[in-house]
């Protein structure tokens, strides 16, 4: 089985994919008569295609059991789709770029745990993957009457290389 290294997630080296959500780096600002810090346009949000509204889910994403196999990616092609966590907990991203998937192409990623990910419109990637505990993410997608999720099969799986150790880490 081929394996996927995984890499620390940073806004340049995720920047082909989407977004990255965090607050180093950001434009913020007081508001609030100074009570409240802003963090402001963190990511674009792109669900509007053929009539797609925004939707804001919760997602409890179950924790994966290293070592994680990746058989599968998905994309939405009408719109963006953005996981912010709850909590500290790390977890894995998987991506491949836009258009006709290419598993020569997949990344894979470790985040800090605070950091969030906006997928582009297209962009494909795994399902959730958390690690350690049961992990909830707000979740910021495009709700539409069309269909918005294609999958694919990979013919032959991927193998996720990281350190146990920074599964745990808080």
């Amino acid at each position: 089985m081929k394996t996927l290294q995984t890499e620390r997630l940073t806004r340049a080296a995720f920047a082909p994919f989407g977004d990255v959500i965090e607050l180093d780096g950001a434009r913020h600002f007081a508001i609030n008569g100074g009570t409240t810090e802003r963090y402001h346009d963190l990511a674009e949000v792109d669900v509007t295609e053929n009539g797609g509204r925004p939707l804001l889910s919760l997602f409890r994403a179950q924790p994966r059991t290293l070592p994680v196999e990746i058989a599968m990616m998905e994309r939405h092609p009408l719109g963006s789709q953005a996981f912010v966590p709850l909590t500290t907990r790390r977890y894995l991203v998987v991506v491949a770029p836009a258009g006709e998937f290419d598993p020569a192409q997949m990344r894979a990623f470790w985040t800090d745990g605070w950091q969030g990910v906006n997928y582009g419109k297209g962009v494909w990637h795994h399902p959730l993957l958390a690690l350690g505990q049961v992990s909830d993410f707000v979740v910021v997608d495009r709700g539409g009457e069309q269909p918005n999720c294609d999958e694919v099969s990979l013919a032959e799986p991927r193998r996720l290389v990281f350190e146990a150790s920074l599964a745990t880490a808080e």
